[in-house]
């Protein structure tokens, strides 16, 4: 008689538990922990870095990404090139507005912006050169550029300088002779 009560008890607890469960769940919300945010969709940029003059590829140049949505920025990235002039970034999300810098020895700085709105997007960059600089102090017009595109070298002058030449030696004389110091004789 009593594991008859014991069983009916346990029974009537296990019913009362099954619907307090279900009340809370239909309280609760449905979802608990953190919210999820997808990442916004990148896209592929792909920057080609190559001479003017005989379109060559330009190895080892640094190419900096900045980007900004919707006003903010999202920072910078720097990407050097590859022998075949090539540097790639995936991390640019899509509709991002990318300032990209290429900074290469020997070559004038280049910077433009590009709205990315495409998946992919092939950017090609022809280095030249740096330009002799216009001042806004002086009339340029019909003038033309003292110095030539280039690198700049400082002037040297093209024979070296004549050094002063040494005193010349000769052996001293018996009377300019300095004394020995084995010489122990008193002079006279």
């Amino acid at each position: 008689m009593q594991l008859r009560r014991i069983s009916q008890l346990a029974l009537l607890l296990g019913i009362a538990s099954v619907s307090c469960l279900t009340a809370i769940a239909q309280d609760a919300p449905a979802k608990r922990g953190r919210k999820y945010k997808a990442p916004p969709a990148t896209s592929h940029i792909e920057v080609t870095v190559l001479k003017k003059d005989n379109h060559k590829p330009i190895s080892n140049a640094a190419v900096i990404f900045s980007s900004s949505l919707d006003g903010k920025e999202e920072g910078n990235l720097e990407v050097k090139t590859d022998p075949d002039g090539k540097a790639a970034i995936d991390v640019i999300a899509t509709g991002s507005t990318v300032r990209v810098q290429v900074i290469a020895t020997g070559f004038a700085t280049y910077a433009e912006e590009y709205v990315v709105t495409e998946p992919s997007r092939q950017i090609q960059v022809s280095m030249i050169r740096p330009q002799a600089q216009i001042s806004s102090y002086q009339d340029n017009e019909g003038k033309a550029a003292t110095t030539k595109p280039g690198v700049q070298e400082p002037i040297r002058p093209t024979t070296p300088a004549a050094k002063p030449s040494p005193p010349p030696t000769t052996p001293p004389t018996p009377q300019q002779q300095p004394p020995n110091a084995s010489d122990t004789t008193p002079k006279q």
